[in-house]
């Protein structure tokens, strides 16, 4: 599958190439950014992939979460894709901000008519990943991580945890052991099944069949986590969304330890921050910081 480069602009000493191809998971031409570092001039890279929230494309963060400047140092590439399929006229998608258009939430969708196209999860864990190892031989198949931010925290902890749970029902477990190396996010939407947002989008996404729901909920999934443990979180108490209990990161950290994983989430609350990519930029060097422990061994 061959990428179109729509631009290429030099960061941090390496390219930040904005991109589009046709993909058949979400039946539409999908946008995204791809950052290589300086390094992928002479060698092979690891891999970051970052999700992003609610409205977001792949041009957000990458123009304003400056990943690229320890991305850079460390010697890893970031893959910044969109959150959903967009332009399919579906009823309904554009209606509200937090479901459809920009709000795909990392799932495939089982429920009509967003069957049709909404296979974010399939998109991001299958299709995008094989296209780009495919198309760009500097990128290391081999060595990749996950982060995300608000939705995308959320997509990044169940697609790390269900691509690596054996008891999970939707785990690739058997024919994608270790998928990602490491995990972490930023004011991830972290137990959707007890808040607003998710509650909408899984029951929009998947009806009323709450076994879904669990799968692609972080909280749930962690408490059959068997294996080892290490993921950084970083929320700011100035964040409304974190006051409204759309994020509940506390949750997700109460099932860890209650799963036998104490001490395997570093959850680090920072005083007056809000849920902008100000906050992000601040503490974006300590999420590729944690990735390149696990992606540089």
């Amino acid at each position: 599958m061959s990428f179109q480069t729509k631009a290429t602009i030099a960061s941090f000493g390496g390219k930040l190439l904005k991109l589009t191809h046709n993909a058949s998971t979400t039946g539409c031409e999908m946008a995204l950014n791809v950052y290589l570092p300086p390094q992928a001039a002479t060698t092979k890279v690891p891999v970051l992939f970052y999700l992003s929230g609610l409205t977001c494309t792949g041009d957000n963060c990458a123009e304003k979460g400056f990943f690229q400047h320890a991305a850079s140092q460390k010697g890893i590439a970031v893959v910044y894709p969109d959150t959903s399929p967009r332009g399919l006229k579906i009823e309904g998608e554009d209606e509200s901000w937090d479901f459809g258009t920009g709000a795909g939430f990392y799932v495939d969708a089982t429920k009509e008519p967003y069957t049709k196209g909404y296979k974010m999860y399939s998109y991001i864990t299958e299709e995008l990943p094989k296209a780009l190892f495919s198309s760009f031989d500097q990128l290391d198949s081999s060595r990749v991580s996950i982060t995300g931010h608000s939705m995308g925290g959320h997509g990044a902890l169940t697609l790390e945890l269900a691509n690596a749970n054996p008891n999970s029902s939707m785990t690739q477990f058997l024919k994608n052991p270790g998928k990602y190396k490491s995990v972490s996010a930023f004011s991830p939407i972290a137990n959707p099944i007890n808040c607003p947002w998710g509650q909408k989008a899984f029951k929009g996404y998947f009806g009323e069949d709450q076994t879904l729901w669990r799968d692609h909920d972080a909280t749930e999934l962690v408490k059959k986590w068997k294996g080892p443990l290490d993921v950084l979180i970083d929320v700011g108490t100035g964040d409304n969304f974190y006051k409204q209990g759309q994020l509940l990161p506390e949750n997700f950290v109460k099932a860890a330890e209650e799963s036998g994983h104490k001490g395997g989430v570093n959850l680090r609350v920072h005083p007056d921050y809000d849920h902008s990519y100000f906050f992000m930029a601040t503490f974006s060097d300590d999420h590729v910081n944690h990735a390149a422990k696990y992606l540089l061994k």
